[in-house]
């Protein structure tokens, strides 16, 4: 009996001992038997599922859900607020997310109340070569650390007690060229991995692998090849140019930038990313000889111990319509043909959602989940899409197409759960006219798509031939529930243009939405069971965990992205302030405080100057390639959080040009334009929009007598 009791003591007295673990201590261990009080990845856990089995909150409580607290994560850079698109990461009841340009929070996760906080010195010119704003994607928190990628480049390891700096990588192989960073970093094996963004400006995709301890960079994997004169980086990069013409616009650097949501399998060791679109989009500029074009638009699975390639599937070979994909990877374990199988899925912007073998990239299956007429269906013998009679080819014409560049499904991540079996896809089916530009030439630090992007959404000036019916050109969205198994829609939510990232727990999927919701709904049904008006738009996925025995669910609000040059009629920020934050609900919660009702803003009497006619067709011209992708028609037709250019104040007309090529106003994320702009340039530029001014101001004041 005594040796009994000694041994007890002994094993008591042994735990006791144990170091303890440090704040924000995450492992293998712990990520793959996840407590359900914590969230300890962007999708949850290491299966990237976006589903938590949290089940205090119920369908039958949920309409009690309400207010908890909420955190103020305003723009670190300039007086702008920016969209925020991160999935908090809560362990051990400390939230940690990041912001615009690459910030990081960390709040305890109870009260909001801030820890610690990292403000990157982010040089505010990068803000320019940001195609879809200063957005970060998330963090990576492991074994004590917090890992982020900051705009321009640098890939950070803070200290998860307190925010400080163990090490900094720069992770931009050239900085002349447009790279950025918006995408989170993904931890696999003993590497951190982190992409970039910048594809649309004419830049070579990679992603790098740092020693999670150190930040000794260990492999680079390229993602398409560079000029085959100069050689190659690995054999992956040999394979992949046989895909390409030799003589292809290598200048361009061909895009496939790596900036979603990967994932890590750490049972197979597979390392899987997902890749991006094309620069420039037509390939006839591109590979004027054709070819697949490897690995734009592909799931690769990668050995994260050396970097070697595994296998790899190409979603759409020859890309021409921006159809990346970079969307969120998620893997789950599920029953096909009476047998379970290891799958990878994905919804992709193309339109069809893929469920391959993860551990063989094997094609299982791949079914329209949105309207879709580029590709009549996916063979699964080649697992090659099956285009359609033109291909809507835009070569020779404009074309008709859908999905849109945006594609049936953007970055804003999908959800899992495997309790109902069924995928959340905030699913949009919108028609666009591609209509490409005559020439061709690559230009450093704009978009470099070729794309008529003025002419978009003009169908009848373009495409009024190939209109069938009036659905045709008419855009719907949908919160969609896809069954995987048998590649069929389970329900759709259609109200509310629904355009927020998808959390789910057993019986309740969440979402938030452009117009200033947060809604909930019934997982097996769609039903609308609760919805708390915000007043801000909403694209993060939302996050849950408990604290003491009660359930939180918390969602980064904030709209910005792509979607502040596409803004929506009915989208909140027309309405009012785009209060940056972090909002948690809990049973029992409060109202949501709402901000303040935006000003409509006068257009001011334009300066007395005369206008130089012969500069207005260029001007034009200038302004719908360099100025329209962020800031839009103008007037009524403003759709954009950007400011409307024909409502210049007289201070900023005195100031145009140094504005445009000294760039005055970088740091609110208005970089200068001089490596692209001339004198003359910008002179017809601010004609241009002196006459919009003058329309403008003219039809105001016959309104106002």
């Amino acid at each position: 009996m005594r040796k009994s009791c000694y041994a007890v003591l002994f094993f008591v007295f042994i735990i006791s001992c144990k170091e303890e673990k440090p704040i924000g201590w995450i492992d293998y261990e712990r990520l793959t038997h996840r407590e359900v009080k914590d969230w300890l990845s962007l999708g949850g856990d290491h299966m990237m599922q976006h589903y938590s089995p949290l089940n205090q909150i119920t369908k039958e409580n949920v309409k009690d859900l309400g207010y908890a607290w909420e955190y103020d994560a305003s723009t670190i850079i300039g007086n702008v607020p920016r969209g925020l698109e991160a999935t908090p990461i809560v362990v051990d009841g400390i939230m940690f997310t990041s912001g615009a340009w690459g910030a990081v929070y960390a709040l305890d996760a109870k009260t909001g109340k801030q820890l610690w906080i990292y403000k990157p010195e982010v040089d505010a010119s990068y803000g320019r070569r940001a195609c879809c704003d200063v957005v970060n994607r998330g963090v990576a928190v492991w074994e004590g650390k917090v890992y982020v990628g900051t705009l321009d480049g640098y890939l950070i390891c803070l200290n998860a007690e307190n925010g400080s700096v163990l090490w900094s990588k720069d992770t931009f192989t050239d900085r002349t060229k447009a790279y950025t960073i918006t995408s989170p970093p993904q931890v696999a094996g003993s590497i951190v991995m982190i992409g970039n963004s910048g594809g649309e400006y004419g830049v070579r995709g990679y992603i790098t692998a740092y020693d999670l301890k150190t930040g000794e960079e260990k492999w680079r994997f390229w993602i398409v090849p560079g000029d085959p004169t100069k050689g190659y980086e690995s054999e992956e990069m040999e394979m992949a140019a046989k895909t390409w013409d030799p003589n292809s616009q290598w200048e361009s650097g061909m895009g496939g930038t790596a900036w979603g949501e990967s994932a890590y399998d750490p049972e197979l060791n597979l390392l899987y990313v997902g890749t991006g679109n094309s620069t420039p989009y037509p390939i006839w500029f591109r590979s004027p000889a054709g070819g697949d074009n490897l690995f734009l638009s592909s799931i690769l699975a990668i050995n994260p111990d050396n970097g070697k390639l595994v296998w790899h599937y190409q979603t759409t070979p020859a890309e021409i319509w921006d159809y990346t994909a970079t969307q969120n990877i998620v893997l789950a374990d599920i029953d096909i043909d009476a047998k379970q199988r290891k799958v990878l899925m994905m919804a992709p912007k193309n339109g069809f959602f893929y469920v391959l073998d993860r551990a063989t990239g094997e094609l299982i299956s791949a079914e329209k989940y949105t309207k879709v007429n580029w590709a009549s269906h996916v063979d699964l013998k080649t697992g090659r899409p099956v285009l359609t009679e033109n291909g809507q080819w835009y070569k020779d014409k404009p074309r008709l197409v859908v999905p849109y560049l945006g594609g049936g499904h953007v970055w804003q991540p999908m959800s899992f759960n495997p309790t109902t079996g069924l995928v959340y896809i905030p699913e949009r089916a919108v028609p666009q006219v591609f209509k490409s530009f005559d020439t061709y030439n690559w230009l450093p630090d704009v978009d470099n798509t070729n794309l008529d992007y003025a002419n978009m959404f003009k169908f009848k000036k373009n495409v009024a031939d190939q209109i069938k019916s009036a659905e045709d050109t008419l855009r719907s969205e949908s919160l969609l529930a896809w069954n995987p198994v048998t590649q069929k829609v389970a329900w759709k939510f259609t109200e509310g243009g629904p355009d927020g990232g998808i959390m789910s727990t057993p019986d309740l999927v969440f979402q938030g939405t452009r117009t200033g919701y947060f809604n909930v709904h019934d997982a097996r049904t769609g039903e609308k069971l609760k919805s708390i008006f915000t007043a801000t738009g909403i694209m993060a996925g939302a996050t849950t965990y408990s604290i003491d025995g009660e359930q939180y669910v918390a969602v980064m609000a904030g709209y910005g992205g792509a979607e502040t040059s596409a803004y929506l009629p009915d989208g909140v920020v027309f309405q009012y302030e785009n209060k940056t934050r972090i909002i948690a609900f809990k049973l029992g919660g409060g109202e949501t405080p709402i901000p303040p009702k935006k000003k409509p803003i006068e257009t001011p009497a334009p300066p007395d100057t005369k206008i130089k006619t012969e500069l207005l067709a260029k001007g034009a011209t200038l302004y719908d390639f360099y100025c329209f992708i962020c800031h839009g028609d103008f007037g009524d037709k403003h759709l954009s959080q950007h400011p409307d250019l024909s409502k210049l104040t007289p201070a900023k007309h005195m100031v145009f040009n140094d504005i445009l090529l000294k760039g005055i106003l970088s740091q609110n994320g208005m970089a200068n334009f001089s490596n692209s702009l001339s004198e003359e340039d910008v002179e017809a530029i601010h004609h241009y929009l002196l006459k919009k001014q003058i329309e403008g101001y003219q039809k105001q004041e016959a309104a106002n007598k």
